[in-house]
């Protein structure tokens, strides 16, 4: 489901603004953006994320505001000279008389470090994060929430319509089961005044046994009943079941394209379609649900 959330806080340090959304999406699928100096916080960030959601693409990224003087990176004079001094002596192997700028010398590797009170206080940084992060999961469980009531609604709707069309196909099938069976009895009565004796009766019963199974849709009608009931009460539980559901809608739609492929009348043909689109718009609406 979709949703939004921002959270910012302040520190003595520094501020901490976190910004989340989540658009619909099958699987859960995390991506995490936050500032090089705050990467060692992504692991924990990540197992909190995907042990709050399950479901959606989620975006999350971390800013963070630092004081002037935790700004400043500190230079590592050490490093410095010994970079200085050997590209020096370089240069006079190569009769090289160009000068050296020192400051190309400050991106070398080991000649900068972070401000070293900003590593002092990671530990107070990372549980400040974690807080946040929280809030705004917590903020934006609310939106998604609300969402989910509407998707509520609008599934029990289509699920309505779609079990109300079943009724329809049973209440027809009825009759169309009837008048199937007069005309197989009026075609076995035909073959017999026109073959007599001859023909084998057993062969018969079993040719007609066949021909009932066929288009006999009394176990499939009783199939899809049966997972619209576990599909109502999985609506109605607190539970995140959305998998449950995306699974229970595939089963319905193979009862409802085997009663499809079955059955010769118009009407229940007709009905079919019309069911299997109210399971299109079910479909549709569980991919958003956890």
């Amino acid at each position: 489901m979709t949703g939004f959330s921002r959270e910012s806080e302040s520190f003595k340090w520094g501020t901490l603004s976190v910004e989340i959304s989540s658009i619909n999406h099958r699987y859960l699928d995390v991506s995490i953006r936050l500032p090089r100096e705050l990467s060692f916080c992504e692991p924990s960030i990540n197992d909190q994320v995907r042990s709050s959601l399950r479901r959606g693409k989620v975006r999350l990224s971390v800013d963070v505001t630092w004081p002037s003087d935790l700004l400043a990176v500190t230079v590592n004079s050490d490093i410095l000279k010994n970079y200085y001094y050997q590209i020096q002596k370089i240069q006079e192997d190569l009769h090289i008389s160009d000068p050296i700028n020192i400051v190309s010398l400050l991106h070398l590797p080991g000649v900068t470090d972070s401000p070293s009170n900003r590593q002092d206080m990671e530990k107070e940084v990372e549980q400040a994060l974690e807080d946040i992060v929280r809030k705004a999961v917590s903020s934006l469980q609310v939106m998604r929430e609300k969402e989910g009531a509407h998707l509520e609604e609008d599934i029990n709707t289509h699920l309505s319509s779609f079990h109300g069309f079943l009724n329809n196909i049973q209440n027809r099938w009825i009759n169309a089961r009837d008048e199937a069976m007069v005309e197989t009895r009026e075609r076995i009565k035909k073959i017999l005044e026109e073959n007599g004796p001859d023909l084998d009766e057993g062969r018969i019963a079993q040719e007609i046994a066949l021909m009932a199974d066929k288009w006999d849709i009394s176990e499939e009608l009783t199939r899809a009943e049966s997972h619209i009931k576990k599909f109502q009460s999985i609506l109605k539980s607190s539970e995140s079941e959305g998998r449950k559901m995306d699974f229970l809608i595939q089963e319905m739609n193979r009862e409802i394209n085997t009663i499809g492929s079955k059955v010769t009348d118009s009407d229940i043909r007709w009905l079919v379609v019309e069911a299997k689109t109210a399971l299109e718009r079910i479909r549709e609406q569980v991919q958003n649900v956890e």
